[in-house]
């Protein structure tokens, strides 16, 4: 079994999946804000500009960290974006569905690519020693 990373870096593959996720992640957050939004605006609630910030610095922070892969600070902030769209379930319950599958997509692709960056580094391994 393949541990789960919380902190470091990982491999090329790995860490060109887990952008993938954020960055398609980010855009149905952004989707989850505007609906946030029209929510609090059709029941009269006065806090629709806040909902509609506050989703869109979540869908900026997952673009953030879809950029940072590559170095060490990218794997946190990639789960904290996870915990973070599991949070927001409780404006728009809807959030639940896309903590689901876009969790499951990160927990895959992280696990999934270690098993690639592993195969990769040991064909290169025996590219080199020339097996």
């Amino acid at each position: 079994m393949t541990r789960l990373p919380l902190l470091g870096r990982t491999g090329t593959f790995t860490w060109r999946m887990l952008a993938t996720v954020l960055g398609s992640q980010a855009l149905v957050i952004l989707l989850g804000a505007l609906l946030a939004r029209s929510t609090a605006i059709a029941d009269g609630a006065d806090n629709a500009r806040t909902l509609l910030w506050v989703g869109c610095g979540l869908a900026l922070l997952a673009f953030v960290a879809a950029g940072l892969l590559r170095g060490p600070l990218g794997l946190p902030l990639g789960w904290l974006v996870q915990l973070l769209t599991w949070l927001s379930a409780i404006v728009v319950p809807a959030m639940i569905g896309v903590g689901l599958i876009f969790t499951g997509l990160w927990v895959l692709c992280l696990v999934k690519g270690q098993q690639v960056d592993a195969m990769m580094a040991a064909r290169e391994q025996d590219a080199e020693t020339g097996r």
